[in-house]
């Protein structure tokens, strides 16, 4: 073996050595997250924490059954404002856009929306919704979230719409079919796995938001009576629990960031089995 290949071979073993190190880091830090949250909040998961309200400061036990509902409620509106807004951007950009100058400009926007810090969209939800209103609301909470939301969503959209192969856009319209039919019935059903992954990373990722949420929706120590009223949120109860004086409030910092990132990771081993079922059905 000559000096050169020993030196290729050894550097080849080195910088495996090194990749394998870092994945094992990034996925150690994962699990070392994980097994502390676990550690510290996995005594106060119970059914008291799901059914009941938070008790009176200074008092011990009660729930967060208002922030886990509120936080349902307003994530669910941020959906409903920001999935169809940004699938439809994708589905313009990838079908329509092209390069001309609205589309630069408007995949321009979607990168730089999804550059924004959470806490400059909170402010600005802030100021056109709550200041307005004269008091924070959920919808202001859903309105900000939904502005994550959406470029999240347009970018994995023309993505996998850019994916489907153009063959199959060309039968479709071969045997006659329109545009808006092509891609109604054909194109968006062919990348429907994998839209459906983005739209579940990006409602996971607005999940945990919590800076949105200290300018919009606040927080309400009791059930919220309507969308248009202050609402609780885990983000919010584990940020101002977390800081309190109190051990029993710390306790349930613990268990919510559990329970929130218990979610989280739900959301994405779903993401992952649905892009993985939609692979494996192209391929057969």
């Amino acid at each position: 073996m000559t000096a050169r290949n020993i030196y290729r071979k050894t550097l080849n073993n080195v910088m495996l050595s090194v990749t394998a190190l870092c994945a094992l880091v990034t996925v150690s830090t994962l699990f070392v997250v994980l097994a502390y949250l676990v550690y510290n909040g996995a005594s106060s998961v119970n059914l008291d924490f799901f059914l009941k309200l938070p008790r009176a400061t200074g008092e011990t036990g009660g729930g967060m059954a208002n922030a886990i509902l509120g936080s349902a409620e307003i994530v669910g509106f941020a959906t409903l404002i920001g999935v169809p807004i940004g699938f439809f951007t994708g589905v313009y950009l990838s079908e329509w856009g092209g390069q001309g100058v609205f589309s630069f400009i408007v995949r321009y926007m979607c990168d730089l929306l999804n550059g924004v810090p959470s806490i400059v969209i909170g402010i600005f939800a802030w100021t056109v919704i709550v200041r307005p209103m004269h008091h924070f609301s959920a919808l202001a909470g859903g309105f900000a979230l939904s502005l994550i939301l959406i470029p999240i969503t347009a970018k994995s959209t023309e993505q996998f719409l850019a994916e489907v192969p153009r063959a199959l856009r060309e039968g479709s319209l071969a045997l006659g079919a329109t545009k808006w039919r092509t891609i109604a019935s054909v194109v968006v059903p062919a990348a429907r796995k994998g839209i459906m992954t983005g739209i579940i990373l990006g409602v996971a990722r607005i999940s945990g938001e919590s800076a949105p949420l200290l300018f919009t929706s606040l927080n309400n120590e009791y059930w919220s009576s309507g969308l248009s009223e202050p609402t609780a949120s885990l983000p919010y109860m584990i940020y101002t629990r977390a800081i309190s004086p109190y051990d029993d409030w710390h306790r349930q910092t613990w268990a919510a960031g559990l329970v929130l990132l218990g979610l989280v990771l739900v959301a994405n081993i779903a993401a992952r089995l649905i892009l993985t079922r939609g692979s494996s059905s192209a391929r057969g």
